[in-house]
């Protein structure tokens, strides 16, 4: 009893520790400073041009499973489930050959059958060359009435992701029919890999046109995968994927960062204002959530309404043009700070993030938290057949959605590392699992509802 007593008493300074690090404002004044492709900055907003569409995610979870949504000061508290914002909203076009999104002002292909046979099939994937011709094509056709049709950068992809799907990963069988993809199939036409043609159900992966930048054997560019609910980089030079084409509104995707000068940085492009600082440590999903709630009682950085983002907010701030491997830094602009660690593999690298967003799985369990990797997304392999010990790789890239488990029960042993330890892991390019990650606080800016309301403006005209 004494022992837990303590032990409880450690937990709480530990919490209240980083609760006043996170909240401690640096010196410096405000400023404004451009990061090059994937973000601006500008000293004012008057409208969203990057309007976050909200993930459908509409049940709450514990370490394990469906649970009732937890009120205020309840563990398990502010998962994404409790909060709806840019609820998904799409517009059929007459002919039912595209998809207006009425919140980011995209328009999209509704079906990705490149070879026209009108049946979505294996044989509809192409390599990711082949991708962007199919755009360039579909431009000098005049698809749908259009001709500026282009391959979707990973930000503008992810905007479909609807994180109410359930992974297939694991799934024994071949009846696809229980299965829900994070996809919006009232509107886009989605298939799962076909079994039958010797692919896997979850081989349902969509191409971007953003290329990892770090140096790769096998060309790493993004993709979604509607099939299991997750960003990956994959080979370009080898694999073949279907293609979803995309036109209008070329600022979704591109922030307008401002520094505050009191260690919160506001995104015009968005209407959220982050923490600049993260954690500074890794800790389990529940208390990912707690640690929120405490800094919300501290006033914060002068606010009490932070929360954990969602999966497709922690990925809005993304920067797809920085990696460890090339500008020795996190996946993200340089206006933010981001702790460096060892990693499992003896590597100076960048956390994972934490978002309030569950990965559920198809048998109805919820285990596992999505986290967005703003350093590599590690997976360890052999280097040989004979090898006796696991390597780690950057299998999927800075960049990645994936998935880890909410506590550390659920670490999976693959054997011994190489560079000393247990090599935790899972699937068959073995994705690390770490089961601690970081947090970074999001927060609505005040100009939020007002910038929407422009934005909707423009968009209807």
């Amino acid at each position: 009893m004494k022992d837990n007593l303590l032990a409880m008493g450690a937990r709480a300074i530990l919490l209240f520790a980083l609760v006043l690090i996170a909240c401690s404002p640096p010196t410096s004044s405000a400023q404004s400073i451009s990061f090059g492709a994937n973000s601006s900055v500008a000293s004012a907003s008057t409208t969203i041009s990057y309007p976050i569409v909200d993930t459908g995610q509409t049940r709450c979870y514990d370490a394990t499973s469906e649970i009732t949504c937890p009120s205020s000061g309840a563990a398990f508290y502010g998962q994404d489930a409790q909060l709806t914002r840019h609820a998904p909203s799409y517009t059929l076009s007459v002919d039912g050959l595209t998809v207006f999104d009425n919140v980011t002002g995209l328009t999209w292909e509704r079906t990705p059958d490149t070879n026209g046979d009108g049946s979505l099939t294996e044989s509809d994937k192409v390599t990711w060359s082949n991708a962007l011709a199919h755009c360039t094509a579909r431009s000098a056709s005049n698809y749908g009435g259009y001709s500026d049709w282009r391959l979707p950068t990973i930000k503008q992809l992810y905007s479909l992701i609807k994180l109410n799907g359930t992974d297939p990963s694991g799934y024994s069988g071949t009846d696809t029919a229980g299965l829900t993809p994070f996809i919006d199939r009232a509107y886009f036409a989605f298939v799962y890999g076909d079994t039958s043609a010797g692919a896997r159900i979850i081989d349902a992966q969509y191409w971007s046109s953003t290329q990892y930048v770090a140096p790769s054997s096998d060309n790493k560019t993004f993709g979604v995968n509607f099939a299991d609910g997750r960003i990956k980089g994959y080979p370009a030079s080898s694999m073949r994927q279907f293609a979803r084409c995309v036109r209008g509104n070329t600022s979704n995707g591109v922030n307008d960062f401002v520094n505050n000068g009191d260690g919160t940085i506001t995104d015009n492009a968005t209407s959220l204002m982050w923490s600049q600082a993260d954690s500074g440590t890794g800790m389990n999903w529940q208390a990912a959530l707690a640690w929120v709630q405490a800094k919300n009682l501290s006033n914060c950085l002068g606010h009490n309404d932070w929360r954990l983002p969602n999966a497709k907010e922690l990925q809005s701030i993304v920067d797809y043009t920085r990696s460890p491997d090339t500008s020795n830094s996190a996946a993200i602009a340089p206006i933010f700070n981001a702790t460096a660690f060892i990693n499992e593999g003896g590597q100076t690298d960048y956390p994972w993030y934490w978002t309030s967003t569950t990965h559920a799985t198809y048998n109805g369990m919820g285990a596992a938290g999505v986290y967005i990797a703003f350093g590599r997304a590690g997976g360890w392999q052999k280097v040989s057949p004979s090898a006796t010990c696991y390597t780690l790789f950057d299998v999927h890239g800075a960049g990645a959605q994936r998935s880890d488990p909410q506590t550390t029960t659920g670490l999976v042993t693959m054997g011994t590392a190489c560079s000393g330890g247990t090599a935790y892991g899972l699937g068959r390019q073995g994705d690390v699992q770490r089961a601690t990650n970081f947090v970074r606080l999001v927060r609505d800016s005040q100009s939020a509802q007002t910038s929407y309301s422009l934005y909707l403006a423009l968009v209807a005209r």
